[in-house]
């Protein structure tokens, strides 16, 4: 690390003159200071990458939500407080002092988690809770290894090779569409909320672990709910929830979608719902041709999924970007292709997506937008 550390300083510190140097037989001015800036932003990511790591640890350990009641503290009442070991608090302690994400007394040693960060960090901050997306980052580096020889052989990642992504997917969604499902997402469709208190049937594709269909089931009991997904362990998972919350209208099915242009039965269901699941389809195509094939001619299929251009150049300033084209490289895409999928990944974008919508047979669409996701769009699809 030492060696690594002084040559990269000198790096940045040296003062270049400007040169000129041949690039592709072109001569081409080299800008020194257009250099030193990106040598810089480097810099910050190696930082801020560590950081992500470090920050899903808090989340995880659950140190943010202990330290968001305590006053200005030792890293030995932290590690108490928190039910950890000391040491190693005051290790990732260190990481956030000078990330500067928990301030520190430089003469007592002791340590505050500011309400301001707090407001962002700890779970009571509800969707504005940004630590449990630091959890991909984590996720995504313990499978670098095969997405490197992808990048060598071609092929994909089966979700199976994933450790805890359904779990870190289930918290995400948690935030992003439990939090404000009934304020926010079933208000996107007018009257919906009616209809489920009398009773409609719900198909919700891609349903992981089953949370937002368990919640449904529990506020609508007059209706019927239906949860599709490829994972054993997540629909698994879902069943449990289930039963533990005694729901008797509601059951997942563990199935690959595939041919569901095919196999879907005609005009069955009122409302169907995708949440963010769509674009890792191994046929995108043909799980919306069947969508459509199994909505009544009456019903609506909400379709939340990745907000961003299907062109890179309008991507440009997209505030989570290169973390989106990250997880559709290194998650998204990777699983379609483990089964010789079309490999759409994750920025495939709004204006593929009405290609998508159009050619499986659908003639309305609207897209929605809501104020605390900056990740999604919300499209409400009729036929």
């Amino acid at each position: 690390c030492f060696p690594f550390a002084i040559a990269l300083s000198i790096f940045i510190n040296i003062k270049f003159e400007v040169k000129v140097v041949n690039i592709e037989n072109k001569r081409t001015a080299f800008d020194a200071d257009k250099s030193e800036v990106f040598a810089k932003k480097l810099l910050t990511a190696l930082n801020y990458g560590s950081l992500s790591l470090m920050m899903s640890i808090g989340h995880r350990t659950g140190i943010f939500d202990a330290m968001r009641a305590l006053p200005p503290t030792t890293s030995e009442e932290v590690a108490k407080a928190s039910g950890l070991n000391e040491r190693y608090v005051r290790e990732w302690l260190g990481a956030m002092v000078t990330a500067g994400v928990i301030e520190v007394d430089s003469t007592s040693t002791k340590y505050t988690l500011p309400a301001e960060h707090a407001s962002f960090l700890t779970r009571a901050a509800g969707a504005d809770n940004l630590a449990v997306f630091t959890q991909y980052i984590g996720l995504l580096g313990s499978v670098e290894d095969k997405i490197v020889e992808c990048f060598k052989k071609g092929g994909g990642v089966p979700y199976d090779d994933f450790l805890r992504f359904h779990a870190v997917m289930a918290e995400d969604s948690g935030q992003s569409v439990l939090s404000s499902l009934e304020s926010h997402v079933l208000p996107l469709v007018p009257g919906l909320t009616d209809r489920l208190a009398k009773g409609i049937s719900v198909l919700d594709i891609g349903c992981g672990r089953g949370r937002i269909l368990n919640r449904l089931a529990e506020l609508y009991s007059n209706s019927q709910f239906t949860g599709i997904d490829l994972s054993v362990e997540a629909i698994g998972a879902a069943r449990v929830d289930a039963s533990q919350k005694h729901l008797k209208n509601v059951k997942f099915v563990v199935r690959d979608l595939s041919d569901f242009n095919e196999t879907a039965s005609p005009e069955m269901f009122d409302l169907i719902t995708s949440f963010d699941a769509i674009h890792d389809q191994v046929k995108p195509l043909n799980v919306l041709k069947g969508i459509c094939r199994a909505l009544k001619s009456n019903g609506v299929y909400l379709m939340q999924d990745i907000r961003g251009s299907s062109h890179v150049y309008n991507n440009v300033d997209h505030p989570i970007g290169t973390f989106l084209y990250t997880i559709s490289t290194m998650h998204c895409m990777t699983v379609s292709l483990s089964q010789g999928g079309e490999g759409l990944g994750a920025m495939w974008g709004e204006e593929k997506a009405r290609e998508y919508l159009n050619k499986a047979g659908f003639n309305s669409i609207e897209t929605n937008t809501l104020s605390h996701d900056i990740q999604n769009n919300w499209y409400v699809i009729r036929k």
